[in-house]
């Protein structure tokens, strides 16, 4: 791929680094302090507002959706359900069970994204499994769970809700990885920002008729003015602003310098939750979640 100068390289290095780092900041200091509401009826408010916010600026772009075939607005449909409802419920609430603590555990395991990614492209899409993707991959989860339980086994008595978090958080990065898969037959009808736009509408739906049913869509009563504070700044920073700033610089540089700015989103967990919840990785946990990395970096190297 050529580059149209050095300047677009580190633009979208800048850029994409300080998406990454948005989500950082979401996942250690703001999305946990929403802990008061229920889960899903968090995720229809953060899909919500800032989808409100997009038909200001994007509402023409519904025209496309008459483009799409059968297959493609299908595909609409599971990026909406893993990517957003169920990869967002499932972050929030390993998030919510360690109750601020062991936030860059579950930060970092949603990381292990590219492995479900690759793997759902082999069985889903044909496309083939090389080698090297088995001995990382199995690298890489292997990691994970030293990561989350150093030395000791899990005892579900004493690590009930970190086991339990650590499974959600594996949960999102499947959803995700789900996510990409299906994104590749949206993508190549309509630009990413129309896919965006899509995305969050059909996630509003989805997760409308989810609160509604479950009887939590009128919770916008018991929400405090801290809790309206938080959204607010979740849906102009971490949320659909991030995701623009992120695909944006993509344009500008190759997977793999991508694969390596993303770094910012763990290093920054990892360093906020340190200098802000005062929590520290034990050493095995530091050498497992390098480790981790390492692995990732190299399955996005290759592939």
């Amino acid at each position: 791929m050529n580059f149209k100068s050095k300047k677009d390289i580190i633009v979208g290095s800048i850029l994409v680094a300080f998406a990454a780092s948005l989500w950082g900041m979401d996942g250690v200091i703001l999305t946990p302090k929403l802990h008061n509401l229920d889960i899903w009826f968090v995720v229809f408010v953060l899909h919500t507002l800032p989808f409100i916010i997009m038909n200001l600026f994007l509402f023409k772009r519904y025209k496309y959706f008459k483009y799409l075939n059968r297959v493609e607005l299908l595909s609409l449909f599971f990026v909406a359900l893993f990517g957003g409802a169920i990869g967002t419920w499932a972050i929030v609430k390993a998030l919510f069970l360690v109750n601020f603590k062991s936030l860059s555990i579950v930060v970092l395991l949603q990381k292990l994204q590219p492995v479900f990614a690759i793997a759902l492209a082999h069985f889903f899409l044909k496309e083939p499994l090389k080698k090297y993707f088995l001995y990382w991959s199995g690298l890489a989860l292997i990691a994970g769970y030293f990561l989350t339980f150093g030395w000791q086994l899990p005892q579900l008595e004493h690590n009930k809700n970190t086991i339990f978090a650590a499974f959600f958080a594996v949960l999102a990065a499947f959803s995700f990885g789900a996510s990409t898969v299906s994104s590749k037959k949206v993508l190549n009808k309509l630009d990413f920002i129309t896919a965006t736009f899509f995305r969050y509408g059909v996630t509003s739906l989805l997760t409308f008729f989810i609160v509604l049913t479950t009887g939590h869509l009128f919770d916008f009563k018991i929400m405090t003015p801290f809790n309206w504070l938080i959204v607010g700044i979740i849906a102009v920073t971490s949320g659909s602003t991030a995701i623009f700033i992120y695909y944006y610089g993509l344009k500008k540089i190759n997977a793999m310098l991508a694969t390596i700015m993303e770094l910012f989103f763990p290093i920054t967990a990892v360093l906020l939750d340190y200098f802000v919840n005062h929590h520290q990785l034990s050493l095995i946990q530091w050498i497992s979640g390098g480790v981790m990395i390492y692995a990732i970096i190299q399955i996005n190297k290759k592939s």
